[in-house]
């Protein structure tokens, strides 16, 4: 096969194998004769060979998505590029945090391009669909896509048939178990513990000290709450051709019951079932005319417990799970937590989703170097949600109330239409691509809410009809926040984009790419369209006459690229929110209740914009088994939307958080990858991979010189401040420099109210008094590095590979372990560290229910660095003699282990914490575990 024969215009991205490289020039070359894999990754609206890229994309197979005991199918590439930093959540069926180099934005998500389809959401897709990925990183490369890439974007190929008929069926069962569970004290440590706090806060009387005679209970309530759990997938593929038809269809179902223990009360649990179907066609009616079809349909449910992991962690070991006298859930008289068994159990929600998708495509080819493409792809879900509390029988009479139950009906009605005409011409020695294109893109979204009370519930979901209530409340699709209820609302955003792009290389040599997109946008009440440039050039060193005598490298590329992007999908606040003032307005002697604008809005929020640089060097060794990728980029995101504070205003109920264009901030770093391929005899392979990335994030300007206080809080205390000169989500509050030994020391030291056993905190300013201006900056949740690394092995018939990936220098905020309000339990490692008198300890507080000991401060921000087990995959193929005695063309057997092992110093369940909000990403407040899974599975093909 020629490569002057391969079809540039194919869109599906592959490994190929090209004609022997001896024969690609007619230079001397000595590298060794063997066939050069060339491999092709998705851009924009089309496909390149990686070595003409020239910006920076990441290639990830559908081999490195198989077998993966994931959901979905993006937390299976954890680890596996460099620049990308993946954060999962152990929800079952949850989307994990993509952040391409850095903090794009404060709103919005990296999106993804699926055959065509725009969304931020591929839950709905089995990662068996998958023929590849391709990450595009650097703005050059996004930029094509405009308005709708501002935080990254992944294309994503689904399969596709041809040939004989395939078939195959993966299949996979395994289970789940929350590790890293934290150490409680047990009921005779908390006694200790609270009979020593009861001292410390009361000068030293023990009045109202417990015993152990009082409370003979002894309960773990992570044991109570958490179960090993089981994950089951299972997927048939056939693929093939019928004449002029090419097809490839799917179907699976997944099973992920969730750790979260079910099957008490009235309780859902936290599972996840997801049944999904793909089928791809394409028919070529003439030799220039193709048309095609690619849909998904799947069907989701999740169910949603309220997640009682917080609770379990402050719940003290003293109390029953069960009243042994009444029969009924222990209440806690005397404190003000809940039983998280009973929060578990007595509490009932589920999501119910059906999705489709579907992509129609025709391409024509004429005048034999012109091709034209027209896409139109739908994206039609409507989950509906229902939320039911019964009457809780674990609080006290006089605080019970009515059941409630809530229903929601979503509808999403999105689609995206897209027009190109590609013009692909060779010259000589010169290679030209033009690409000219017309898109608009849709998405709609409305909402039913209903409540009731009152509605009893007989252990079917038929018996949850709001109908059955009394006190019903119906709102519909349209903006309302008041007393009844909020979040009800109807959107419908519009963009309609002009684009165009140059592709052009010299003999492979030279490189150049350029292109323009023109977006307007219905999100934007001023100044609706925007353009969007980006220009990348790259050298393909290995190419030229005086590398021709060495027979080292295969390829040696430099690249460069600059480029723009816009995000206009920020948060408006174009409608003002009002108060109702009771007798506001008067009518002669007599007043009456009357609504006034109480906040500032600013109805000229516009787009934000991001600008990226972009440098790299590329090289491929020793016959293309060592591949080296090297990046520095610099990424500046300007005029992005959240609130800042105008401590100068009054009246406004919004002076601390007024939303406009307040920031900007800047990203940059360093990328390393590197992947070594060998063949060590006729059965034996062997490679190793690895990747490495830094990021310094700094926030670089903010409205007025203003900053935002915000996130988390603790008695009015915020955990979070938004300020020029620190990274995104950085942590405030006072540094912690020791613990005070004696009231001598503590009463010298200008700290109000401070004794013995407090934490000491820093003067910053140095005036002798600690007050609310010695709060600093206490570290930042943005890991300053990620790194990712693995070896595999196939000899003979068995194969196996091992993945690792960490971070390093983030923080964490233990916010579970820094809510204290009274009486709620402690952790062993504050028990055996607890200071308990001069000499006995400089790092942990007495026990004491002082606010002060709670303030934000540097105890409870904790180092997030890690360094993971990601995976361990061990595999058997049936030798082909049995193989094809049986019929069949591959059997191979494995068995794998996700996530077995984690090495980090966070007093906490895990330190991978997925907040959706990013400026929160760090926050761990009542998060739910990462788990270790550990699958056997089959892949059968015949």
């Amino acid at each position: 096969m020629k490569q002057s024969d391969l079809k540039y215009s194919c869109l599906i991205a592959v490994l190929y194998f090209g004609m022997n490289v001896n024969a690609q020039t007619t230079r001397k070359d000595t590298i060794p004769k063997e066939q050069k894999i060339e491999e092709v990754v998705m851009i924009g609206y089309g496909s390149q060979k990686k070595e003409n890229v020239t910006g920076s994309i990441g290639l990830v197979s559908a081999k490195d998505l198989a077998d993966k005991p994931n959901a979905n199918p993006i937390s299976s590439i954890q680890g596996k590029l460099a620049g990308v930093n993946i954060t999962n959540t152990g929800t079952p069926g949850g989307s994990p945090r993509v952040d391409i180099r850095g903090v794009g934005s404060l709103t919005g998500n990296t999106v993804f391009i699926v055959d065509g389809m725009i969304t931020t959401d591929i839950s709905y897709l089995s990662s068996q669909d998958i023929e590849s990925m391709s990450v595009l990183k650097d703005p050059s490369s996004l930029a094509i896509f405009g308005a709708q890439a501002a935080n990254g974007a992944i294309i994503i190929k689904t399969k596709t048939g041809k040939g004989k008929p395939v078939y195959n069926f993966n299949s996979y069962i395994g289970f789940k178990k929350a590790t890293n569970v934290p150490e409680m004290v047990n009921t005779d440590q908390y006694i200790e513990l609270y009979n020593e706090k009861l001292v410390n806060d009361n000068n030293g009387s023990s009045a109202g000290s417990i015993n152990r005679n009082q409370f003979p209970a002894d309960t773990k309530w992570f044991d109570e709450i958490l179960r090993t759990s089981i994950i089951n997938s299972n997927d048939f593929s056939a693929t093939g051709s019928l004449g002029k038809l090419n097809y490839y269809g799917s179907v699976g179902y997944l099973q992920d019951e969730g750790n979260l223990a079910a099957g008490r009360g009235i309780n859902s649990g936290s599972g996840f079932n997801r049944f999904n179907s793909k089928l791809n066609l394409s028919y070529k009616i003439t030799d220039n005319i193709t048309i095609g079809d690619n849909f998904s349909f799947s069907k989701m449910r999740t169910d949603v417990s309220q997640n009682p992991l917080l609770t379990a962690f402050i719940a003290p070991p003293i109390f029953s799970v069960m009243n042994p006298s009444t029969g009924d859930y222990q209440y806690f008289n005397g404190y003000s937590i809940a039983n998280p068994r009973a929060m578990l159990d007595l509490y009932r929600s589920q999501v119910r989703q059906e999705r489709l998708l579907n992509n129609v495509w025709g391409e024509l080819k004429f005048l034999k170097d012109f091709t034209v493409r027209i896409s139109y792809s739908s994206d039609n879900y409507s989950p509906s949600q229902y939320e039911y509390t019964p009457t809780l029988s674990y609080v006290p009479i006089s605080g019970q109330v009515a059941s409630t139950l809530v229903t929601r009906n979503f509808r999403n009605r999105n689609y995206v239409w897209d027009n190109t005409i590609n013009w692909k011409k060779k010259l000589g020695n010169h290679n030209l691509e033009v690409l000219a294109g017309f898109s608009r893109t849709r998405t709609s979204l409305s909402q039913d809410y209903w409540s009731a009370k009152n509605v009893n519930y007989d252990g079917t979901n038929g018996s949850l009809n709001i109908a059955n209530g009394t006190d019903l409340v119906h709102v519909s699709g349209i903006d309302r926040d008041d007393a009844v209820v909020s979040g009800v609302f109807q959107d419908q955003q519009r963009i309609q984009s002009f684009f165009g792009r140059i592709n052009y290389d010299y003999k492979g040599k030279y490189l150049l790419n350029a292109s323009i997109r023109r977006d307007a946008s219905s999100q934007i009440s001023v100044d609706r369209s925007r353009t969007f440039p980006a220009v990348s050039a790259g050298w393909v060193i290995s190419k030229e006459d005086f590398m021709s005598e060495q027979n080292v490298f295969n390829l040696l590329k430099l690249r460069a690229s600059y480029g723009e992007l816009g995000n206009p999908n920020v948060v408006r606040k174009f409608n003002a929110n009002t108060s109702i003032i009771g007798g506001g307005a008067y009518f002669g002697n007599t007043g009456y209740p009357a609504a006034t604008i109480d906040q500032f809005i600013d109805p000229t929020i516009g787009w934000e914009t991001t600008t990226g640089k972009d440098v790299g060097l590329e090289m491929a060794l020793f016959n293309n088994k060592l591949k080296i990728d090297a990046a520095y980029y610099d990424k500046d995101s300007k005029n992005v939307v959240y609130g800042v504070n105008q401590g100068t205003v009054s009246g406004a109920s919004n002076w601390n958080n007024f939303v406009t264009n307040a920031y900007s901030f800047n990203n940059k770093g360093l990328e390393f990858s590197v992947n070594y391929n060998t063949k060590l005899s006729d059965n034996v392979t062997f490679g190793i991979y690895g990747n490495f990335s830094t990021l310094k994030n700094e926030i670089t300007s903010v409205y007025g010189g203003s900053y935002l206080e915000t996130g988390a809080s603790l008695f009015g205390n915020s955990i979070v401040r938004l300020q020029a000169g620190q990274a995104v989500g950085s942590y405030y509050g006072y540094q912690v420099a020791g613990v005070f030994q004696t009231d001598a020391e503590a009463a010298a030291s200008g700290q109000s109210g401070a004794k013995a056993g407090w934490f000491k905190f820093a003067d910053q300013d140095g005036n002798g008094v600690i007050d609310s201006r010695d709060k600093t900056f206490l570290g930042s949740p943005i890991p300053k590095g990620t790194y990712g690394f693995g070896v595999n092995f196939n000899v003979y018939a068995f194969d196996i590979a091992v993945d690792f990936q960490g971070v390093f220098g983030n923080k964490i905020y233990n916010y579970n372990r820094e809510q204290r309000y009274g009486n709620e339990t402690w952790d062993l490692d504050m028990y055996e560290n607890r200071w308990q008198g001069p000499g006995t300890s400089n790092t942990n507080s007495m026990i004491t229910s002082n606010q002060s000991i709670i303030l934000p401060n540097s105890f409870y921000v904790e180092d997030g660095s890690y360094i993971r087990i990601r995976n361990i995959q061990v595999g058997y193929n049936l030798p082909k003699a049995f193989a094809n005695a049986l019929s069949i063309t591959k059997l191979r057997l494995y068995v794998s282990a996700q996530n077995p092992w984690t090495s980090f110093k966070y007093h906490g369940f895990s330190p991978e914490i997925t907040n959706t909000d990013r400026v929160q990403m760090g926050i761990d407040n009542n998060i739910y575990p990462i788990s270790a899974i550990y699958t056997v599975g089959m892949n059968l093909t015949f």
